[in-house]
């Protein structure tokens, strides 16, 4: 009897010990909208392995790419929900919850990706309105880069004149719509999971986004005309539930830190210096690149400053234009 009393216990500890190292390891939930084989599936795997090396396997982060979870905005009110842990979006997708986060999406704010990256790291405005996400339901934790906002359309676009009368798809954000408004598009809000067949259908004309993202999502396939226009720097904020970071220890917490910042680096160079090869990847699928006259794009979107200022006020939008024109100054594009 002993010996089997010895044996039961034995088989019991390793059971325990079993359970034990099973609950030690808590799975993560991250959700976005890009491709497999997209920029933003290639840093959330960064972030993924440097959170399980960090914090020595007790998380785990499980990746849920082309939207399967949920599309941009439906995402961002799951990490309030707590029905997604992780996400990484585009600044104008969370203003939903925090409007002024608009001001960032204002047409020709940088002209580079050095400018754009100590905007978003080092602006004392912008820094003042990531401070505020707690309260909504979710925090940053660094930015990934997606690059400058240009279109892919059906037909060429030269000019703000060829946009009359044409149908552009837009993403939920004040800022966004006004400004292609402004160029003389007629705006369809869509999430971005929907487009191509929307585009294919000739629901809408065309949509505007980074060469990252049109390359990702084919989108060149069904508008082979992208028009390099760079009107909008369009980075993307990782972002996570504040619920479940209230559960994080305070050093897993630098864990977490550390993974996001290294995971940005990654994004930034890797997108930076993608962009042309993307572009030659297209051009080999049909599209044709073009880089038109910037001026015209310029001055039909000044009207969107003047609407900024009356919507959200001139002390807010000066603030950050005021930023962004010092940053120009200090890093002039070469």
């Amino acid at each position: 009897m002993k010996i089997i009393n010895k044996s039961i216990l034995a088989v019991g500890a390793i059971f325990a010990l079993s359970a034990g190292s099973v609950a030690a390891t808590e799975i993560l939930r991250f959700s976005h909208t890009d491709n497999p084989g997209g920029s933003r599936q290639a840093a959330a795997e960064v972030f993924a392995e440097k959170v399980g090396e960090y914090t020595e396997g007790r998380y785990k982060i499980r990746i849920y790419p082309s939207g399967q979870l949920a599309n941009d905005p439906k995402a961002i009110e799951q990490l309030q929900l707590g029905g997604v842990d992780f996400t990484v979006s585009a600044t104008g997708s969370y203003a939903t919850h925090l409007p002024s986060l608009n001001l960032t999406s204002m047409p020709f704010l940088v002209d580079t990706y050095e400018q754009g990256w100590e905007l978003y790291d080092n602006s004392a405005w912008l820094k003042n309105e990531f401070s505020k996400l707690p309260e909504k339901g979710f925090r940053v934790l660094s930015t990934w880069e997606a690059g400058f906002r240009s279109f892919t359309t059906r037909d060429p676009l030269n000019s703000p004149a060829d946009a009359v009368g044409e149908k552009m798809r837009v993403y939920p954000n004040d800022m966004i719509r006004w400004t292609m408004e402004a160029i003389g598009f007629q705006t369809v809000v869509m999430p971005i999971t929907d487009v191509y067949l929307a585009i294919q259908q000739g629901t809408v004309s065309g949509q505007e986004n980074p060469v990252d993202t049109i390359k990702s999502l084919r989108f060149n396939e069904v508008a082979p005309n992208i028009t390099l226009t760079r009107h909008v720097y369009s980075p993307l904020p990782l972002t996570v539930s504040e619920a479940t970071w209230q559960k994080i220890s305070a050093e897993d917490k630098k864990h977490f830190l550390k993974a996001a910042a290294e995971a940005s680096a990654f994004s930034r160079d890797l997108v930076k210096n993608s962009v042309n090869s993307q572009l030659e990847a297209m051009k080999a699928e049909g599209a044709n690149v073009t880089v038109p006259v910037i001026g015209p794009f310029r001055d039909a979107v000044a009207s969107v400053y003047k609407k900024a200022r009356d919507v959200y006020g001139a002390e807010e939008v000066d603030k950050i234009l005021a930023d962004a024109a010092a940053i120009r100054k200090a890093l002039p594009a070469q």
